[in-house]
């Protein structure tokens, strides 16, 4: 009897999901997915979808393999279904690059989705060419988020030449382009999509605004921990040690305002490194520099600091900076696409020439000397975060998945 009722159940477990919505979440990089579509899953299960993920799961990750691995693990724990791919963001590596169509075309194939949303330009490009030439349903709908366009203002010419072109041929398979920045925006809405495609603007991931002023933090004693007196004046960068993040330019302004209590933490892990540290002590400020590495502790950091600074050469719509805006820290940002979404010169911060050193060194020196100033963008910054708060963007996510799936 117990066999017999075993049975049935498992009949109707197999009916249900037979039936059921499926959507297929895909990524270059496992932290794509960790960091950029967790609450896209939630959105799509409340709305009825199987949600499968797949990634490649092996390279390419932002954090540790051994991190990626637990992440993995977790995801197979709540019963979704998880596929590795073989993905790449080396547009020279062609191997798997049609290593990775066939994966992901049999895949396609094999579950038949009626949604899939990709993220990341090259494994986006594969996946929605897949999606073209697969034998799938009729009524899928596909949907790339493009987290910051490789063709920004100012972009090397090649990257014109070969993201461009691939991005607005790619248009005609794509149903939905999500942007996260306004310049982004303003140029997806002139590529030509499928039958009834658009662009959408959605303003990033959205961060939780209440969860970071909710946080409190013992300043003196997390500048203790940190080895830092309190009379310093604390700058914060968070990003990868890489030359995108650009963060030596902040290390020659700081050498050049040549004032001892200024104090720099860059936190994060990168191949940059070593050459960071040598920069330092060449530039004979190593004592005011501290690399913490990757941590667990942003928020409560941001919480100590007295001045952020996001001086990217590229980006989308930066977290970490949302993160210091929430966090009431006033912001010294490149003027490059993404940060100008979210910094206005002498509203909320100090917008800097990406290349101009003098200009960091002039907002360096105006944010110490006016504290005044300093406070006043700080309170600008929390008005200004709302219009990016998770429940905005959730809302506009769930609009967008259901113009999709009528």
């Amino acid at each position: 009897m117990k066999k017999q009722k075993f049975e049935i159940k498992n009949k109707l477990l197999y009916l249900l999901r037979k039936n059921m919505k499926k959507a297929l979440i895909v990524a270059g990089t496992a932290s794509m997915i960790q960091q950029f579509n967790l609450n896209n899953i939630e959105i799509l299960e409340k709305l009825g979808y199987q949600v499968d993920i797949t990634a490649n799961f092996d390279f390419g990750s932002t954090f540790s393999l051994e991190k990626v691995k637990y992440f993995q693990n977790r995801l197979l724990n709540e019963n979704k279904n998880v596929y590795n791919i073989s993905f790449t963001r080396d547009l020279s590596d062609i191997k798997n690059m049609l290593k990775s169509y066939k994966q992901i075309k049999n895949l396609i194939e094999t579950n038949q989705y009626t949604l899939i949303h990709c993220h990341m330009p090259i494994c986006s490009a594969i996946t929605r060419l897949a999606c073209k030439h697969a034998r799938t349903q009729e009524d899928l709908k596909v949907i790339y988020t493009a987290h910051g366009f490789h063709f920004y203002k100012g972009a090397p010419i090649q990257n014109i030449l070969a993201y461009k072109t691939v991005e607005k041929w790619m248009a005609r398979y794509t149903d939905a382009l999500i942007t996260i920045n306004q310049e982004d925006y303003a140029v997806a809405k002139k590529f030509r999509f499928k039958q009834d495609g658009e662009a959408y603007y959605v303003p990033g991931i959205g961060i939780d605004t209440k969860r970071y002023q909710n946080i409190k933090v013992d300043k003196k004693e997390k500048r203790k921990e940190l080895n830092i007196s309190e009379d310093k004046f604390v700058i914060l960068s968070v990003g990868e040690l890489n030359d995108n993040k650009n963060h030596q330019i902040v290390l020659r302004a700081l050498s050049i305002c040549n004032n001892k209590k200024l104090v720099y933490l860059i936190c994060g892990e990168g191949f940059l490194k070593t050459e960071l540290k040598n920069l330092s002590k060449e530039l004979m400020i190593e004592n005011q520099v501290k690399l913490l590495g990757y941590r667990t502790d942003i928020i409560e950091i941001m919480k100590i600091a007295d001045v952020f600074v996001h001086p990217s050469k590229r980006e989308g719509l930066p977290v970490a900076l949302m993160e210091a805006m929430a966090c009431n820290l006033p912001i010294i940002a490149s003027n490059v696409r993404g940060n100008t979404d979210l910094v206005e010169n002498n509203i909320n911060g100090f917008v800097c020439n990406v290349n101009k050193i003098e200009t960091y060194v002039e907002a360096l020196n105006l944010m110490y000397e006016n504290k005044v100033l300093l406070k006043k963008m700080g309170e600008n910054n929390l008005e200004r975060i709302q219009a990016f708060d998770l429940h905005i963007v959730k809302k506009e996510m769930k609009k967008i998945y259901e113009i999709n799936t009528k």
